[in-house]
């Protein structure tokens, strides 16, 4: 079962966002540095009214509301990085990931949240998805890296515009903002767990979300001390953040797509 897309009158506003996003992204060299920079500002103002209606009225969440709030808040992370780093050059990864999670959000707007759900869910909520854009963030940054390297081996300039070991310090940064949101999440489901949800007798219970949740705390985990302890770096750092990346991703946006989309149940 397909879900029904978001109310038409909000399709303007979406396709601007996506429009406005586009243009950097697959026109840069019509564009320069200051007009890609204001249309990435005005995709990001539009995205994010795109989401405050999607919390208006009956409150709907699903996977792609929240990979659309995740890739905003990559979008987030990149315009203040660049008032820092003015070479980092990122626009084809933020502009296409912002167009198609603006597109899956208003296709599949997800479903209505209980009544009975906690006045602490937000807050949950608020830290799953601050944790799920640091880590983007720094996934996109690790595509960065591996991009640099890349070029630097054929002697070339990298593409990213800024030097290599300046990349993997903002990675990790990203790392470890995620890793202690993750953290926060993961304790604050253990606490309260299906309370949050507005069921009684909350307790805690393994299933596939959690358990994806888990694993990619050990991995970030592990990545975090490989880090410190034996400097892992390059190749081998990328690949275990893409693990981890992928695990968490699979904790809640792959769980919900499968749920709405593939089996279409509600819960």
């Amino acid at each position: 079962m397909i879900l029904a897309s978001a109310p038409s009158w909000t399709l303007p506003l979406s396709g601007l966002a996506v429009l406005a996003y586009a243009l950097p992204a697959f026109a840069p060299r019509q564009l320069n540095d200051l007009q890609a920079r204001r249309l990435l500002w005005l995709a990001w103002g539009l995205h994010a009214l795109s989401l405050l209606i999607l919390l208006m009225g009956p409150v709907r969440f699903g996977f792609a509301p929240a990979l659309s709030v995740t890739a905003w808040l990559v979008v987030t992370a990149y315009m203040i990085e660049t008032q820092f780093f003015p070479k980092l050059r990122a626009r084809w990864a933020v502009g296409s990931l912002g167009a198609v999670t603006v597109v899956m959000a208003w296709v599949f707007p997800g479903t209505p949240l209980t009544p009975q759900a906690s006045a602490w869910l937000p807050l949950h909520w608020a830290l799953g998805l601050s944790a799920y854009g640091m880590f983007a963030a720094a996934v996109v940054h690790a595509w960065m890296i591996t991009r640099t390297e890349h070029d630097i081996r054929l002697a070339q300039e990298g593409a990213s515009g800024l030097p290599l070991l300046t990349l993997e310090r903002l990675t990790f940064r990203f790392v470890t903002a995620g890793f202690v949101l993750l953290t926060a999440t993961l304790v604050a489901g253990a606490l309260f767990g299906e309370a949050l949800y507005g069921q009684s007798h909350a307790q805690w219970r393994w299933d596939h979300k959690r358990v994806f949740a888990i694993l990619s705390w050990l991995t970030f985990a592990a990545l975090l001390v490989g880090r410190r302890q034996w400097g892992w770096r390059g190749r081998r750092a990328v690949r275990v953040l893409y693990i981890g990346a992928g695990l968490l991703l699979l904790s809640y946006a792959g769980s919900r797509f499968v749920l709405e989309i593939l089996i279409g149940r509600a819960a």
